[in-house]
């Protein structure tokens, strides 16, 4: 009887392990999938679900028609290495000095033991994995890349469990792929070197040999050549490790791919970081002139088909009902940026902006205000929607998501805006969002009260790049404060700080509360 009833105890005792696993399995199946897809330069107008009507973009409005699409949908700064901080952190990128665009040797911006995006979701569970451009610098902070050896710490230190990544951004040296914390395929034997001083004796440059070109420069850019192209910075050696541009889009499909279907099993997060629409704006050759619009439009077909891929990957392996997906853009359009690929002279009638000033580097509306679209089959109501969105309320709004509260004095700047996300009805997004150039020494303030859409921008500088981005980059004169109803005037064209000063004073004092607050305001 003894030997019965201890067989007993030890059948009850196997049979209750499994079921404790498969609960808690269950409820890891339970989180959804979320993949971020952040464009790169691209603008409000530069896609046909937002009113382009030059160049045609079917995955990306099937996107919109499935979800909903955003009208009042922000990135935080009108750079990428800003943004990008932001959207990691939840934390605007002021705080923090230097956060502009990084060069080429940066070490890592976000450093170990931050609160970030990814690891908030690796405690709910998640497989983490960024594909594509980081440009967030890499490595200890005295002392920057070691391109030879261990590329630590990068995002595999602040949550991440893999990364394919650009490490930089394409127009800057070097172009080599990493692969989580080593330069993908370098050879020992023909090490890289990457400084800001050309080296000594023979070293191309696009001064140099300009003639080589097969993308002339328009301004900067003229160092390091690679395919035919001269960048910003030098870099010798490691040419076993080095890639064409034509391949960055098939080759972060690739991998995104095998991320999704290595952990499909489980909840992950991929950060889809796309190249495209940054200069040097060079698509494979299947895309090569498949727009009116030379190798700027070329570049957002080449975008339109990796969304596509993406979703196809998704129903393929059957999950889109259990994947929210949410595409957004690092920052709004530029046309010349440095080199001469005829995408002001072939823009036809196109307005990479919409219907809003400014553009890339600048903080009025053209700026920061992007497409921005979260889609999730059977969870989210197609629509749109005009509530204020940002992609740095992401890291908040989606630790809501996976349950996950926040630390204390984690994100401080992220709101949690996931009904509004979602499409739910009546829900709220945010109430006030503060809009930065690259540096943060230009600031403006949306505030959404009653029957005002009140904007305040405040220019130390007395100067604002590209007031029409349709332009060659240039900087123009504009006031020390600027005041605009966007209800009213959504191309910020009546400066009201004038006709308004207690208006102006009011939002004045809220950003300077703001920036001095430290903590969620």
């Amino acid at each position: 009887m003894k030997t019965i009833l201890c067989v007993l105890c030890c059948l009850a005792f196997l049979f209750a392990l499994p079921l404790e696993a498969d609960d808690s399995l269950a409820n890891s199946r339970s989180l959804p999938n979320i993949i971020v897809i952040m464009a790169d330069d691209l603008g409000y107008g530069d896609v046909s679900c937002y009113g382009a009507t030059e160049i045609q973009t079917p995955n990306i409005d099937r996107l919109a028609a499935g979800g909903v699409r955003f009208t009042s949908g922000y990135c935080s700064s009108s750079t990428c290495t800003p943004t990008r901080y932001s959207f990691i952190t939840g934390n605007y990128a002021f705080r923090k000095p230097g956060t502009g665009v990084a060069p080429p040797n940066a070490p890592a911006i976000i450093q170990p033991g931050t609160v970030t995006i990814a690891s908030l979701l690796k405690q709910a569970g998640y497989r983490s994995a960024v594909v594509g451009k980081w440009h967030l610098g890499l490595g200890e902070k005295d002392k920057g890349p070691d391109w030879n050896g261990e590329l630590k710490p990068g995002p595999l230190e602040i949550g991440f469990d893999t990364c394919f990544l650009l490490p930089t951004t394409n127009d800057r040296v070097p172009q080599v792929y990493v692969r989580d914390h080593r330069v993908a395929n370098l050879d020992p034997a023909d090490p890289l070197w990457v400084g800001d001083k050309q080296p000594a004796g023979e070293h191309p440059t696009g001064l140099t040999h300009r003639e080589s070109l097969k993308m002339d420069w328009s301004h900067g850019h003229n160092q390091t050549i690679h395919n035919g192209i001269s960048r910003i910075g030098f870099y010798m050696g490691g040419h076993a490790a080095r890639f064409r541009d034509e391949d960055l889009a098939d080759k972060w499909v690739e991998k995104s791919v095998e991320f999704i279907a290595a952990n499909r099993e489980q909840p992950f997060f991929l950060f889809f970081a796309s190249h495209d629409i940054h200069v040097p704006r060079i698509p494979h050759e299947r895309f090569a002139g498949k727009s009116t619009m030379s190798y700027r439009g070329d570049c957002i077909v080449q975008l339109d088909w990796c969304v596509g891929e993406i979703m196809a990957t998704l129903e393929r392996m059957n999950l889109t009902e259990n994947t929210l997906v949410i595409f957004c853009s690092d920052n709004g359009p530029v046309m010349d940026d440095g080199y001469q690929d005829f995408a002001l002279e072939r823009r036809g009638s196109h307005r990479a902006a919409g219907p809003f000033t400014g553009g890339k580097y600048s903080v009025y509306e053209g700026g920061t205000r992007t497409p921005f679209i979260t889609t999730w089959k059977g969870t989210i109501e197609p629509g749109v929607s005009d509530e204020i969105v940002c992609t740095i309320d992401l890291a908040h709004s989606l630790a809501a998501l996976a349950g996950q509260p926040l630390p204390d004095g984690a994100c401080i700047d992220s709101f949690n805006i996931l009904d509004a996300l979602l499409g739910k009805p009546r829900a709220k997004g945010r109430d006030h969002l503060v809009q930065q150039n690259n540096t943060g020494n230009l600031l403006g303030l949306r505030v959404r009260d009653n029957d005002h859409d009140w904007k305040l921008i405040v220019s130390p500088t007395k100067q604002a790049y590209n007031l029409i981005v349709e332009e060659p980059l240039r900087a123009s004169p504009v006031p020390e404060i600027q005041l605009f109803d966007l209800a009213a005037d959504p191309a910020e064209q009546h400066n009201l700080a004038e006709q308004f000063p207690e208006i102006a004073e009011q939002l004045q004092k809220k950003l300077d509360s703001i920036k001095s607050a430290g903590s969620r305001f």
